[in-house]
């Protein structure tokens, strides 16, 4: 049984709880760097002001920086609006001695804080728009643009630019990803329904047409009918009309919804007792002395791709064929093989086969076993039968 679970998948988070720790610890540093330097201060008092106004401002936002909802472009706007004033109030506060030989601004370091926030927010456009703006003021505040400050500047826009650039590459990248995973889910769900149907829909109209054909009259216009059905149901199969994925929906949130399978029950199963039903006066059955033990869902198809098997031997080698059936329990595999001595399978029958839909040895055979991680091999003379040989992997290499 299939169920969808979403899973929380978001590249930018981190980034954003390094700006909240980067907000706070810039913040304390702005405020140590004014104590440790306070009698040169011209007006300490409006120093004093601003940092106390810039240190509840960032305690107050914690939350704001906390992921992209909750960062406004109302917030933006007034976070680079704290950051330019202390930029600009530096030359009423600070000496310019000070500020001539490259002393920092009031709120120093924090200013970039706010521009990663643009960054990270809309990416490098956005970036780009604040640390113009951040350059302006510094060159303003510097009262002409020294080599210090143009490097400093030219360090801010390149950095905050580079990282809004990479958090597009990010997002891109995370739609890419939720889109082929929409693709695997849906693949893997059409293949399960092609399973399900063959194994049981498409093979009661196939009899349902052979048996009405043979009695004939009314039931042989119902044969008629059970066979146009089989015919439309196989290319609905085979051309993969499922339902829509969910997938998607999420992506630009940070989030991921991946099919996953959901436990039918616990434990393990020994294989021989799912594959003792099959035996009979046409079927032999060959199985080791001691159980061979796989997990239930493993056990459980494993089986059904052999039924498929012998499925096929009834329908293409005839009511009289006899098969065997070979169980093998290695230290690394279990190996089933499935052997008929029906006149064979002439060479190119099964891709014409899956060509016009018929998909029982593509997808409840094949399919299964690549489900489990393991191989199917079809070995087949004609004239001399056909072998089919299962092979699922024990314990951690699964």
């Amino acid at each position: 049984m299939k169920r969808e679970r979403v899973v929380s998948m978001s590249v930018e988070q981190p980034l954003w709880r390094a700006l909240t720790a980067y907000r706070v610890l810039t913040m304390i540093y702005a405020v140590l760097l004014f104590a440790s330097a306070h009698r040169e201060f011209h007006r300490p008092w409006l120093a004093i002001g601003y940092l106390t106004l810039l240190a509840v401002w960032t305690l107050a936002t914690v939350h704001k920086v906390a992921s992209a909802q909750s960062c406004t472009r109302r917030f933006l706007g007034m976070d680079l609006a704290v950051a330019l004033t202390g930029i600009l109030l530096t030359p009423l506060v600070d000496a310019h001695e000070r500020i001539a030989a490259g002393g920092p601004t009031l709120p120093s370091i924090w200013t970039a804080g706010s521009v990663l926030a643009f960054a990270i927010k809309g990416g490098w456009r956005w970036a780009g728009f604040a640390s113009t703006f951040v350059a302006v003021a510094n060159i303003v505040q510097r009262g002409e643009p020294t080599r210090d400050t143009l490097h400093n500047v030219l360090l801010v826009w390149v950095a905050s630019i580079a990282i809004g650039y990479v958090v597009e590459v990010a997002r891109a990248s995370e739609a890419t990803l939720a889109r082929a995973l929409e693709i695997e889910a849906a693949t893997r769900e059409r293949e399960r329904l092609a399973r399900d149907i063959h194994d049981g829909v498409l093979q009661v109209l196939a009899m349902v047409q052979r048996r009405g054909s043979e009695i004939g009259g009314e039931a042989a216009e119902l044969g008629r009918m059970a066979g146009e059905q089989e015919v439309a149901l196989r290319t609905l199969v085979s051309s993969g009309l499922v339902p829509a994925s969910r997938i998607s929906r999420d992506a630009a949130r940070g989030a991921l919804v991946t099919a996953v399978e959901e436990p039918e029950e616990e434990g393990a199963q020994d294989l021989r007792a799912l594959l003792a039903r099959y035996a009979g006066p046409k079927v032999s059955f060959a199985e080791p002395g001691t159980p061979v033990v796989l997990p239930g869902p493993a056990a459980r198809e494993l089986a059904a791709a052999v039924g498929a098997a012998l499925d096929n031997v009834r329908r293409h080698a005839g009511e009289g064929a006899s098969a065997w059936i070979l169980l093998e329990d290695w230290p690394d595999e279990v190996i089933v093989t499935v052997r008929d001595d029906g006149p064979g399978i002439p060479a190119g029958r099964l891709a014409q086969a899956e060509g016009e839909g018929r998909l029982g040895v593509a997808q409840s055979i094949r399919g299964r076993l690549r489900d489990l991680g393991g191989t199917a091999d079809l070995i087949s003379v004609p004239g001399q039968g056909t072998e089919v040989e299962l092979k699922v992997p024990k314990g951690d290499e699964r």
